[in-house]
């Protein structure tokens, strides 16, 4: 079934700034809507001059506790001085309700995107990655789901069948027949292996730099991984160049936590499992007009042929692990 969208349609500008003024001050009416996919974010401009930068989560997404816990995750995160944004408070409490849609207002923090790491931004982003690791160490039973081929795949694939989002015919049975495939292959990989709270969706996009100082945003899909999902989405790559920015990244994350060498060979499973994610992903947003424009190829034979291939590239290179 698809998440509700229609709350959403309700953001008019009157609503986002009574909501911005919720923690006091005056909205200027100056807003700017921000690249946020998932969720509606804004820049809000205050009268006293400074900028809010207000977040109202997807509807029907997330519960008030499993939101709390993101926000937990950035306190203690920040506590152990390690650069995020915490949210702004209001009595103690940080998340609020509008409109039937929980917000929550962050302070503007300035930044830019680094499309190429130099030696000492790798080892930053390494200890800093450690320290965060170590915080999601000790926050043990949140309520945040496993990174697992049960939740990433299968769970996925039954998303996409109860959606009717998978395509007819030959070509929906081969996906599933991939998908169980890469699932009952990955599964092996898996066992034994320790897992924390981890950011879980750690690209390159989501941190920021103010000079040679990172910071870490949008913690929406922080879950319990092993931490070697946030390295290979950082570096991205496989190639000689990315594996050597990968093992910089490792030596400096060394300085401070123990990293199991063991978990590199669930990067390949982690990179199928995530393809998999990323089409239940879209498809459970699909009547969000936003989706449809960014990607309008979503649900077309050719996107599934797509999927085919890049899913049997990934079972391929699982099963060269496996020798």
């Amino acid at each position: 079934m698809s998440i509700p969208l229609s709350n959403f349609s309700h953001l008019f500008p009157e609503v986002i700034f009574e909501a911005a003024e919720i923690l006091g001050g005056r909205c200027t009416g100056r807003f700017l809507a921000l690249n946020a996919m998932e969720n509606r974010v804004y820049d809000i401009t205050m009268e006293e001059g400074d900028n809010r930068i207000i977040k109202f989560y997807r509807p029907g997404r997330w519960t008030r506790p499993i939101i709390e816990a993101e926000h937990l995750f950035l306190k203690k995160s920040f506590a152990a001085e390690i650069p995020v944004v915490c949210p702004l408070e209001l009595n103690g409490e940080t998340l609020f309700e509008k409109n039937g849609i929980f917000f929550t207002i962050f302070p503007k923090r300035p930044g830019r995107l680094e499309p190429e790491l130099n030696d000492e931004q790798l080892e930053r982003l390494g200890r800093y990655l450690a320290r965060l690791h170590n915080v999601g160490e000790e926050l043990k039973t949140l309520p945040r789901k496993t990174l697992t081929p049960q939740t990433y795949g299968r769970d996925s694939v039954k998303g996409l069948i109860e959606m009717n989002q998978l395509p007819p015919g030959n070509l929906g049975f081969i996906y599933q027949q991939l998908v169980a495939e890469i699932c009952d292959r990955s599964e092996p990989f898996f066992e034994g292996i320790e897992t924390c709270l981890i950011h879980g969706d750690c690209h390159a996009g989501n941190v920021l730099w103010r000079g040679n100082e990172p910071y870490f945003i949008d913690f929406d899909d922080m879950l319990y991984g092993p931490p070697v999902q946030d390295f290979w989405m950082l570096i991205g790559g496989d190639d000689e160049y990315a594996i050597k920015n990968r093992d910089k990244l490792i030596d400096a994350y060394l300085e401070i936590r123990e990293f199991d060498e063991r978990t590199l060979k669930l990067i390949e499973p982690l990179r199928g499992l995530r393809l998999i994610y990323f089409s239940a992903w879209i498809g459970q947003r699909w009547e969000d007009g936003a989706f449809k424009l960014a990607f309008p190829h979503f649900g077309t034979e050719k996107y599934w042929q797509e999927q085919l291939e890049h899913l049997s590239f990934q079972l391929e290179r699982i099963k060269v692990l496996e020798k």
